[in-house]
């Protein structure tokens, strides 16, 4: 009974992986420990510092969701803390199924962090009507274990209202709580200039239909210092293997393209771990584009960040914390609107800074109601955290591969070889297996095709390896 007393509650996080973890750049594309978008290690990162008490131990959960796996969490961990996105959305309606199918057979505390729903800037529901049985059947289950569920914006917190929900809390999203009640982001320069330093990011929805294309072409021509900075598991297999297997690969307008002038001038990233991404930004100046995490890193930097809204779930996000943001649409038709220079100068953070104490009180408040602490409260705010992810060496971000040099050709094909290997131990291990089968059941065996291993490994780096091996040549 004194051993149970003083052992840490142990707190399952859902999340691609732990920010502990340093994982290899082809590794990290391999897994997809993005959970397809980096924007998500931001707030799940973020997530992990603040419960990390010397009374609480965080675990990735690695995002994936197995329902089989509900009686271990409930025999090994103390409570289930899932930070969200925008969950509610028709695309994610099979993953919130299994998630709740999960929640469902769990006995311990299930905390949501900053769920949200996605519609147009009107704040019009009625796509989601739908998939509404879904949201139930989560917010019932979610609810059925906890105080309160935790929103990100205004837009979410009517959305379940309207459904009879009450224990509904607008708390934002966790990564703006980084460094807890510390927030500090400050205009460097009186104006940008020419020379200034610019990083602009966007979804190809943007680029597609929103008119961010012509907006990052007119920026391109007028700030030779611009970089773009992508978010999708295809933009970083788009940089580091040329791969254009993805439906996104069609979007040459897109700068992680490789054809697109901002890859070839090498002026194209994308982050694999939050703490490369935030350091490199401090070097900037001027952070914009319609990517809500993309400009949260910039703030978190201390890097002025303007948000161009295309929906409620950067919309709900910029109001909440009083980010400076334009809504996106009819944005590109006027040059001088767009031009970086007008938004920086027109950019107030009066109302982000000074709001931040009270919106990290009320984020800390809904987490004491849940029964979970924060580092800033019962621990060391963070510190430790902090000295040990300084100890480890995390991959720079991801660069344009437009290198025909040994090495570069080297580090991919070694990663290669290494994989094709272990798929042709595989393949001779399931050759073992099948023959036995087919000894004891006295039975034909079904073929392996020779090119099995092959195959298997271009589906693995998203391309034929010939066509690798022709890009780099290029």
């Amino acid at each position: 009974m004194s051993q149970n007393v003083h052992r840490a509650k142990r707190i399952l996080l859902r999340s691609g992986k732990s920010p502990y973890d340093v994982v290899p750049v082809e590794e990290a594309l391999h897994r997809d420990v993005i959970a397809t978008n980096s924007g998500n290690l931001i707030f799940s990162d973020a997530a992990h510092k603040i419960l990390e008490t010397p009374r609480a131990e965080v675990v990735s959960n690695g995002i994936r969701t197995d329902v089989a796996a509900a009686g271990r969490i409930n025999e090994q961990y103390d409570a289930f803390v899932v930070p969200l996105a925008n969950a509610f959305r028709p695309s994610f309606e099979p993953q919130l199924k299994r998630l709740t199918r999960l929640i469902g057979k769990l006995r311990i505390p299930v905390v949501v962090l900053g769920v949200g729903a996605q519609a147009g800037l009107d704040y019009n529901p009625a796509r989601l009507k739908p998939m509404e049985p879904a949201v139930r059947e989560f917010v019932s289950a979610v609810l059925d274990r906890s105080a309160s569920i935790g929103v990100r914006g205004e837009f979410t917190e009517r959305y379940l209202k309207d459904m009879g929900f009450r224990d509904v809390e607008v708390i934002g999203c966790p990564s703006l709580f980084l460094y807890g009640k510390e927030l500090a982001v400050h205009k460097r320069a009186p104006g940008l200039t020419a020379a200034s330093r610019i990083a602009v990011n966007g979804s190809h929805n943007a680029v597609q239909k929103q008119g961010l294309d012509r907006i990052i072409r007119r920026t391109h021509e007028r700030y030779p210092h611009l970089r773009f900075i992508g978010q999708n598991l295809s933009d970083a297999r788009q940089l580091h293997w040329r791969d254009l297997s993805d439906p996104n690969g069609r979007v040459t307008a897109m700068p992680t393209h490789p054809d697109h002038p901002m890859y070839r001038e090498g002026k194209a990233r994308v982050y694999i771990d939050p703490v490369t991404w935030i350091d490199d930004l401090r070097g900037f100046d001027f952070s914009f584009g319609s990517r809500i995490h993309g400009n949260i890193a910039a703030l978190l930097a201390g890097t002025p960040a303007t948000v161009l809204c295309g929906d409620s779930r950067t919309l709900e996000l910029c109001r909440y914390f009083d980010i400076p943001h334009r809504l996106i649409d009819g944005l590109s038709e006027n040059p001088e609107d767009s031009d970086p220079a007008r938004l920086y100068e027109e950019a107030d953070f009066t109302g982000l800074i000074s709001g931040h104490h009270e919106r990290f009180e009320r984020f800390t408040a809904f987490l004491d109601k849940n029964g979970l602490e924060n580092t800033f409260t019962h621990g060391d705010g963070g510190a430790a955290f902090e000295q040990r992810m300084g100890s480890l060496a995390f991959p720079a971000g991801i660069r344009p591969w437009n290198d025909t040099d040994l090495i570069s050709l080297t580090t991919r094909f070694g990663w290669l070889y290494s994989r094709i290997d272990e798929l042709s131990k595989d393949n001779t291990k399931l050759k073992r297996e099948l023959a036995r089968v087919k000894s004891d059941a006295k039975a034909p065996a079904a073929p392996v095709p020779s090119a099995s291993v092959y195959r298997r490994a271009r589906r693995i780096v998203g391309r034929p390896i010939r066509k690798v091996i022709q890009s780099g040549r290029g």
